[in-house]
């Protein structure tokens, strides 16, 4: 699912990267950098798209060339000498 606007009151402006990990869990994100801090980090962003699929994503992000974007998955990413599989579903 792409996000939309309606899905909650704040629009997705000015949100913490904890915030979108605590309120999508397991998907892929697309926000805008609003602020980041002295190394570079984002530390307040817009949500623009969120998805199970990273394919959803990138479609989004072709759409996004002239905004300062972050994209990013929100769920836990395999230890060190692990391999994760996909299957098409």
């Amino acid at each position: 699912m792409l996000y939309n606007q309606e899905e909650d009151f704040s629009g997705g402006k000015g949100m913490k990267i904890e915030e979108i990990k605590g309120k999508y869990k397991d998907e892929w994100v697309l926000v805008e950098v609003l602020a980041e801090d002295e190394i570079g980090e984002p530390t307040e962003v817009e949500l623009i798209a969120h998805s199970k699929s990273r394919d959803e994503i990138y479609e989004v992000l072709k759409e996004t060339k002239t905004r300062y974007t972050y994209q990013f998955y929100t769920g836990e990413i395999p230890k060190k000498g692990y391999a994760v599989a996909f299957d098409a579903i």
